[in-house]
């Protein structure tokens, strides 16, 4: 459990940071949810295990980027666009969006088409207000720039003392289920993983940026669509999967049965891994 290392692209819009594993010749981009930045591979395994190189840039405001750098969500396309052509990467598999990476991926699908062969999205923020009011509220105490550290220093601290009661706090706001039920699911293993993530994510302006509104290039994407999504996602209502299946011209949604917002963790992942791995498999 370590944090993988990570570059910095100087671009015509700003700085980039990035982590670029090179695998086989096909590419991968994915852009990672909310708190996360580059150096995290939460959710990459099933592309590593397919040979696939992986691009994955800190969205706005998160790691080493600035917020100044494509600070809008298709303004960040565009620059992930540059950051792919300064890496002589012509052509990309898959843009991945996670979470509230959604909104990146599906916006590098639309407005690059000559780039992107199929979007897949995961647990993802789709064309529907986000977050709701109350939350939105309660964020923007939380991880203001006056009250993050010590919001974060709370959490390690609790997470340190106490690993499962803190893991069973944090999944009351990413599961539908009783946090105590959802953390029942996952293994020993999966609960040291899971405070480790928690242990090194951040806020930042990155976060505070996501909870912006943004604007729905659904329709406008060409390519297939993969929208993975289950209905006990607390984070990510079942709602945004919906709407997204319902806009994107050539989507189809795949339903997991996790009790929680990391999808990976689920026991049926492996046979989401296998709808992935076909969906990749077939021409574009």
């Amino acid at each position: 459990m370590t944090e993988r290392p990570t570059s910095i692209a100087k671009l015509p819009a700003g700085p980039v940071e990035y982590r670029l594993d090179r695998r086989g010749d096909a590419t991968v981009v994915v852009f990672h949810g909310g708190h996360m930045r580059a150096s995290l591979t939460l959710d990459e395994q099933v592309y590593a295990d397919a040979n696939l190189t992986v691009l994955a840039p800190s969205r706005p405001g998160y790691g080493r980027t600035p917020l100044a750098t494509g600070t809008t969500v298709p303004g960040f396309a565009d620059v992930t666009a540059d950051l792919c052509r300064q890496l002589e990467i012509t052509r990309v598999a898959a843009v991945v969006g996670i979470s509230a990476g959604g909104p990146s991926a599906v916006a590098l699908a639309a407005r690059h088409p000559d780039l992107v062969e199929r979007l897949i999205l995961q647990c993802a923020v789709g064309p529907l207000p986000y977050p709701d009011r109350p939350t939105r509220l309660l964020t923007s105490v939380m991880f203001s720039p006056h009250t993050e550290r010590f919001t974060w220093g709370g959490i390690r601290a609790l997470l340190r003392r106490s690993p499962n009661f803190g893991i069973r706090q944090l999944l009351h706001g990413l599961s539908t289920l009783p946090g105590g039920r959802a953390l029942e699911q996952l293994s020993p293993t999966q609960r040291t993983w899971l405070a480790w993530l928690f242990s090194q994510m951040r806020a930042g302006a990155g976060f505070r940026n996501d909870m912006r509104p943004r604007e729905d290039l659904t329709a406008q994407v060409s390519q297939p669509a993969l929208v993975i999504a289950s209905r006990l996602d607390g984070a990510v209502p079942f709602a945004h999967a919906e709407a997204l299946v319902a806009r994107l011209p050539r989507a189809e949604l795949a339903q997991s049965q996790a009790s929680h917002h990391f999808y990976e963790l689920s026991p049926d992942w492996p046979a989401i891994a296998d709808t992935i791995r076909v969906f990749l498999a077939v021409d574009p």
